[in-house]
């Protein structure tokens, strides 16, 4: 497994870290209907292309496998195919952010308690909640810093 920051974000990545995503969160994200997850899903392009620092993890045959996103020193988004999971690839990207990005804060799905259990063993700390996320849809967010 190794990690590198993409500047050049092709057609064929976004498409391949698309399926990453809704993989992930189809494992994960057990409090989102179908067609929540699909909703969302029209967004998650865009925002690929815009965060500032967009890291993959490729697995040996350079396919990419897990994806992490840092603006400002904050980790908007960390994602991981299921069948990579419990492989230390988490670990590894938000270590990684954390060295080279600066990365600080993070907001979680409350919803998410592996997620907030994962964050919690890299050493983030909740220090805020919110009961709507940041689309105003019922699901509390909480807020962690290092």
């Amino acid at each position: 497994m190794r990690i590198e920051e993409v500047k050049v974000r092709t057609p064929d990545l976004l498409e391949r870290l698309l399926e990453v995503w809704e993989n992930s969160v189809r494992a994960t994200h057990l409090f989102l209907s179908d067609d929540e997850i699909s909703s969302i899903k029209e967004y998650v392009p865009q925002a690929l292309k815009e965060v500032a620092h967009l890291m993959i993890a490729k697995d040996g045959a350079g396919r990419p496998t897990a994806f992490m996103g840092v603006e400002n020193g904050t980790l908007e988004m960390l994602f991981i195919d299921p069948e990579e999971r419990g492989k230390g690839l988490g670990k590894s990207l938000v270590q990684y952010g954390i060295k080279n990005c600066a990365v600080e804060r993070l907001a979680v799905n409350e919803q998410n308690p592996q997620a907030r259990g994962f964050y919690e063993h890299m050493g983030f700390r909740v220090y805020g909640r919110t009961d709507l996320d940041e689309q105003g849809n019922p699901y509390p967010l909480l807020y962690m810093s290092r």
